[in-house]
């Protein structure tokens, strides 16, 4: 099984930038698709961006297109979510998910990290 832990949330103001990672213990991801989600409160949880580990194909949500970046670092075997432009809406708890990519079902989440955004 993959355990995954995030970090890197906190409290910034609108148009700044934070950068969270997402590092996987466990099992080997080297199949696996890593995406990010979140979920503000009193809403359902939202899809934010997906990387396949093995490559550097990347999806966004158009909610967050061209302001955030999905990367990874191999040798760190780290992912990352780089937020730019951050506006209060993006105020949530950020989580990543790992599934193999032959799934269309996350089934590895971290537990997440706050992310607020507020003047």
């Amino acid at each position: 099984q993959v355990h995954l832990v995030e970090s890197g949330g906190g409290l910034v103001k609108p148009g700044d930038s934070l950068k969270l990672s997402c590092e996987p213990s466990g099992r080997s991801v080297s199949s696996y698709a890593i995406g990010w989600f979140r979920q503000a409160p009193g809403k359902e949880r939202e899809f934010v961006g997906r990387i396949y580990w093995s490559g550097e194909s990347t999806y966004y949500a158009d909610s967050v297109k061209g302001r955030f970046t999905i990367s990874k670092d191999n040798a760190k075997n780290t992912m990352y979510l780089q937020m730019s432009s951050l506006r209060p809406e993006d105020t949530a708890v950020y989580r990543c998910a790992g599934r193999s990519s032959g799934s269309l079902t996350y089934d590895s989440w971290g537990p997440g990290t706050q992310v607020t955004v507020s003047s």
